[in-house]
């Protein structure tokens, strides 16, 4: 008999959700960056081992949102605790349970959720530093509580033991195979945000996104990706730009390298920038925008 479920892994900003979710996986299925509010789609990470298969939905940071979007990222983090079979709650060991915090354990409380609470970057932390966080959490009375360090990849094995045995009985819903659900598109879009993020300090992050306007494969087996970065003022056209065309030129070469190392085929990348006035705060364009 087979075990199958959904699993979102849920917290605050920056926690290392995304970098949870790849370590688990085995390999890249979503970005990831020390920028706050990296994540902003539900991403699914499919693992299937023996009998098992955990699909894991890596989610955006809850947050206190200041924008349309923000709203938005929280409502789509609390729809997926309602189809599922076990939450994984994480906490950052090196900071202080904070009202963020108590507020996604209430809803988790109130959804009546089957949760595993894990402390995470165990490897920055010192063990009074992690048993504190276990110690304050501890109130809440979840299933289960799980210390690792996520980028490490320690504590692993626990973590999956916590959640397979509460997982039902239940069909595989991909192909063994799979790792992600993730469309093409997408994923190449976040790969370029993601090489901005790195690149890029203070708030302009927040009001970057990127949009790919055309993909096509070549017949020579070149993949040609066009593509938009979205900022929501002129004069964050040329910080993105930088001097030179500096900037967009080093994030357009490195997310080129990554997406051929993804794809094993040539990858050319024709990337633009384009304002589009706080769009972050239209409702219409993040319609458009497809959050």
């Amino acid at each position: 008999m087979t075990v199958s479920g959904f699993v979102p892994i849920v917290g605050r900003p920056n926690v290392g959700k995304s970098t949870l979710v790849n370590a688990l996986v085995g390999e890249k299925v979503v970005i990831t960056s020390s920028r706050p509010q990296t994540t902003r789609n539900v991403v699914r990470g499919i693992l299937t081992f023996d009998e098992t298969q955990i699909v894991l939905l890596d989610t955006p940071g809850l947050h206190k949102p200041k924008t349309a979007l923000g709203n938005r990222l929280n409502r789509l983090v609390y729809g997926t605790l309602t189809d599922a079979d076990v939450v994984v709650f994480v906490l950052d060991a090196t900071q202080k349970v904070g009202p963020g915090d108590r507020l996604i354990a209430e809803r988790l409380k109130e959804a009546g959720a089957t949760v595993v609470l894990v402390v995470n970057k165990v490897d920055k932390a010192s063990p009074g530093l992690i048993a504190d966080r276990l110690a304050e959490a501890s109130d809440w009375d979840f299933d289960a509580y799980v210390p690792l360090s996520a980028l490490e990849g320690n504590g692993l094995e626990p973590l999956l033991t916590e959640i397979t045995s509460r997982l039902p009985d239940g069909p595989f819903f991909f192909d063994p195979e799979t790792t992600t659900d993730q469309p093409e598109a997408l994923l190449i879009s976040e790969i370029i945000r993601e090489k901005f993020l790195d690149r890029l300090r203070e708030e302009l992050p927040h009001s970057l996104t990127v949009v790919i306007d055309e993909l096509e494969h070549r017949e020579n087996g070149t993949l040609v990706v066009s593509a938009k970065a979205l900022v929501e003022r002129e004069s964050q056209k040329g910080i993105v730009i930088g001097k030179r065309g500096e900037l967009i030129r080093d994030a357009g070469s490195a997310a080129r390298k990554e997406l051929e190392s993804i794809f094993g085929v040539n990858v050319f990348v024709d990337l633009r920038v384009k304002v589009e006035k706080d769009w972050q705060r239209s409702e219409q364009m993040l319609d458009r925008l497809g959050f």
